[in-house]
């Protein structure tokens, strides 16, 4: 078994060095402004019908889509950084997920964008303005809660206490390997159905799913290498905060703000309460 661990280790760790060297992230900054700036000479060409019949069908002709997709671009670099985060605690890969969801938020507020008419008219376009509002506050707020969230996170000792750490750190890493393969079949899957025609949902909703389902998984393997009443509750609790966020992701607009804040304030509520069980445990 420890064989497997290293393997898994071997193959995990570069990956995530790969991935979260700065200089990675600088290249894909700047090749996001690039496509930021393509997207809007595409536009525009499509909007002058100076593009192929069967390209202009793929474009946009409205300038605030190439915003859009900006943001989408990093909401999906932004999931991958969370399935690399999963080996982590349990309370940081949470906060990450409620990190997208700001984004999420924030990606809302300017997809609102993409209905209106150019140039810019407030008339007829009430309910879009009441829309952005709230998806920006919601957004606000979500990331002023997260601040207080990651403030009270206090790593407990009961964490590494009685517990194979290494077994159980190797173990998320190989279902986070997994999630981060189904990711990008999925990812080209979707963009596969864009470029014929096909309509299709949000392929990042259907893996928040698989991102529910995971995270319910690794509380089931933890319970395996740490079966304690007391972790496997406020992992479970973290578990159910996701799922708070999955619905919220699906909630019209407006809910999904009361469902963000309110998996949040759960998240913070057990966190104080879980810290309180194990230093009364300690006494």
């Amino acid at each position: 078994m420890n064989t497997l661990f290293a393997r898994i280790t071997y193959i995990f760790d570069p990956l995530q060095s790969f991935y979260e060297h700065e200089r990675l992230y600088r290249k894909i900054s700047v090749l996001l402004v690039f496509l930021f700036l393509c997207s809007l000479a595409a536009i525009e060409l499509n909007r002058q019908g100076l593009l192929p019949a069967d390209l202009a069908a793929l474009v946009s002709t409205n300038h605030f889509f190439a915003v859009h997709a900006a943001f989408t671009v990093i909401l999906i670099l932004e999931v991958i950084s969370l399935i690399f985060v999963l080996p982590c605690s349990f309370s940081k890969s949470l906060g990450k997920q409620f990190e997208i969801l700001s984004l999420i938020l924030i990606r809302n507020a300017f997809k609102e964008l993409s209905y209106f008419s150019e140039p810019l008219t407030y008339l007829g376009n009430e309910d879009k303005v009441l829309h952005i509002l709230a998806s920006g506050f919601g957004a606000l707020l979500v990331f002023v809660l997260l601040g207080v969230y990651y403030k009270i996170q206090k790593r407990s000792e009961e964490d590494g206490r009685h517990m194979d750490l290494y077994g159980f750190v190797a173990s998320k890493k190989a279902i986070s390997l997994l999630l981060l393969f189904s990711f990008l079949l999925m990812g080209v899957y979707s963009a596969y159905q864009t470029l014929v025609g096909v309509e299709h949902p949000d392929f990042l909703h259907g893996f928040y799913t698989q991102l529910i389902l995971t995270d319910i998984l690794i509380v089931l393997v933890s319970q395996c290498f740490h079966p304690s009443a007391k972790m496997i509750f406020r992992n479970s609790g973290y578990a159910l905060s996701t799922l708070m966020i999955r619905i919220a992701l699906i909630a019209p607009v407006y809910y999904n703000v009361l469902l963000g804040a309110a998996a949040m304030v759960f998240a913070i509520l057990l966190t104080l309460t879980s810290q309180y069980l194990f230093q009364q445990q300690k006494r």
